[in-house]
Protein backbone atom coordinates (compact mmCIF):
# COMPACT_ATOMS: atom_id res chain seq x y z
CA UNK A 1 0.00 0.00 0.00
CA UNK A 2 2.91 2.73 0.75
CA UNK A 3 4.42 2.00 -1.97
CA UNK A 4 1.16 2.58 -4.37
CA UNK A 5 0.79 5.49 -2.35
CA UNK A 6 4.19 6.78 -3.08
CA UNK A 7 3.99 6.35 -6.80
CA UNK A 8 0.62 7.71 -7.19
CA UNK A 9 1.48 11.08 -5.33
CA UNK A 10 4.40 11.12 -7.73
CA UNK A 11 2.73 10.58 -10.83
CA UNK A 12 0.32 13.49 -9.83
CA UNK A 13 3.02 15.06 -8.70
CA UNK A 14 4.70 14.60 -12.01
CA UNK A 15 1.55 15.47 -14.09
CA UNK A 16 0.83 19.00 -11.72
CA UNK A 17 4.48 20.32 -12.93
CA UNK A 18 4.43 19.35 -16.58
CA UNK A 19 5.21 22.40 -17.52
CA UNK A 20 8.35 22.63 -15.44
CA UNK A 21 9.28 19.10 -16.46
CA UNK A 22 13.05 19.96 -15.94
CA UNK A 23 12.92 21.30 -12.62
CA UNK A 24 10.85 18.45 -11.18
CA UNK A 25 13.37 15.86 -12.61
CA UNK A 26 16.31 17.62 -11.77
CA UNK A 27 14.70 17.76 -8.21
CA UNK A 28 14.47 14.01 -8.71
CA UNK A 29 17.75 13.10 -9.39
CA UNK A 30 19.73 15.69 -7.24
CA UNK A 31 17.66 14.28 -4.57
CA UNK A 32 18.54 10.78 -5.12
CA UNK A 33 22.04 11.34 -5.63
CA UNK A 34 21.89 13.21 -2.24
CA UNK A 35 20.59 10.53 -0.17
CA UNK A 36 22.51 7.63 -1.82
CA UNK A 37 25.73 9.06 -1.30
CA UNK A 38 24.89 10.39 2.42
CA UNK A 39 24.07 6.73 2.95
CA UNK A 40 26.58 5.50 0.80
CA UNK A 41 29.06 7.18 4.10
CA UNK A 42 27.03 6.94 6.56
CA UNK A 43 26.44 3.02 6.98
CA UNK A 44 29.55 1.94 5.69
CA UNK A 45 30.88 -1.33 7.97
CA UNK A 46 34.04 -0.62 9.83
CA UNK A 47 35.72 -2.64 12.40
CA UNK A 48 36.19 0.79 14.51
CA UNK A 49 33.06 1.74 16.23
CA UNK A 50 34.32 4.92 17.30
CA UNK A 51 33.85 6.32 13.16
CA UNK A 52 30.36 6.20 13.31
CA UNK A 53 29.92 9.25 13.90
CA UNK A 54 32.28 10.55 11.29
CA UNK A 55 30.95 8.17 9.03
CA UNK A 56 27.94 10.43 9.52
CA UNK A 57 29.80 13.44 9.18
CA UNK A 58 30.67 12.21 5.72
CA UNK A 59 27.57 10.95 4.59
CA UNK A 60 25.54 14.84 5.66
CA UNK A 61 28.40 16.78 3.43
CA UNK A 62 28.28 14.14 1.04
CA UNK A 63 24.46 15.32 0.72
CA UNK A 64 25.26 18.86 1.01
CA UNK A 65 27.84 18.96 -1.52
CA UNK A 66 25.88 16.92 -4.07
CA UNK A 67 23.20 18.98 -3.25
CA UNK A 68 24.73 22.46 -3.62
CA UNK A 69 26.73 21.35 -6.91
CA UNK A 70 23.27 19.84 -8.77
CA UNK A 71 21.50 23.32 -7.51
CA UNK A 72 24.85 25.33 -9.16
CA UNK A 73 24.68 22.77 -12.32
CA UNK A 74 20.87 23.27 -12.77
CA UNK A 75 20.98 27.13 -12.03
CA UNK A 76 23.61 27.81 -14.45
CA UNK A 77 22.45 25.36 -17.10
CA UNK A 78 19.03 27.02 -16.84
CA UNK A 79 17.32 23.52 -16.13
CA UNK A 80 15.33 24.66 -13.09
CA UNK A 81 12.72 26.81 -14.75
CA UNK A 82 10.18 26.76 -11.46
CA UNK A 83 11.95 26.90 -8.18
CA UNK A 84 8.82 25.83 -6.11
CA UNK A 85 8.44 22.78 -8.07
CA UNK A 86 12.34 21.79 -7.67
CA UNK A 87 11.99 22.93 -4.01
CA UNK A 88 8.86 20.62 -3.29
CA UNK A 89 10.07 17.71 -6.15
CA UNK A 90 13.40 17.89 -4.21
CA UNK A 91 11.86 17.90 -0.78
CA UNK A 92 9.32 14.68 -1.66
CA UNK A 93 11.84 12.95 -3.64
CA UNK A 94 14.63 13.48 -0.72
CA UNK A 95 12.02 11.57 1.89
CA UNK A 96 10.80 9.19 -0.33
CA UNK A 97 14.74 8.50 -1.27
CA UNK A 98 15.05 7.73 2.37
CA UNK A 99 12.36 5.85 2.77
CA UNK A 100 13.01 2.93 0.19
CA UNK A 101 16.39 3.09 1.34
CA UNK A 102 16.15 2.31 4.96
CA UNK A 103 13.25 -0.03 3.95
CA UNK A 104 15.59 -1.66 1.59
CA UNK A 105 17.99 -1.64 4.69
CA UNK A 106 15.76 -3.33 7.10
CA UNK A 107 14.69 -6.09 4.86
CA UNK A 108 18.33 -6.75 3.51
CA UNK A 109 19.38 -7.22 7.00
CA UNK A 110 16.01 -9.42 8.14
CA UNK A 111 16.83 -11.87 5.33
CA UNK A 112 21.04 -12.18 6.39
CA UNK A 113 20.26 -12.48 9.92
CA UNK A 114 17.53 -15.10 9.25
CA UNK A 115 19.95 -16.63 6.81
CA UNK A 116 22.66 -16.50 9.68
CA UNK A 117 20.60 -17.66 12.86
Amino acid sequence: MKVALILIVSLFAGFVSAEHWQSYVLGLSIATLAVASCYWFAFRSTRFPELALFLLLCGMMAKLIVTVAGVAWGLSADLITSPIVFALSYLYFSIMATFVWFTYRDRFQAKYSEKFS
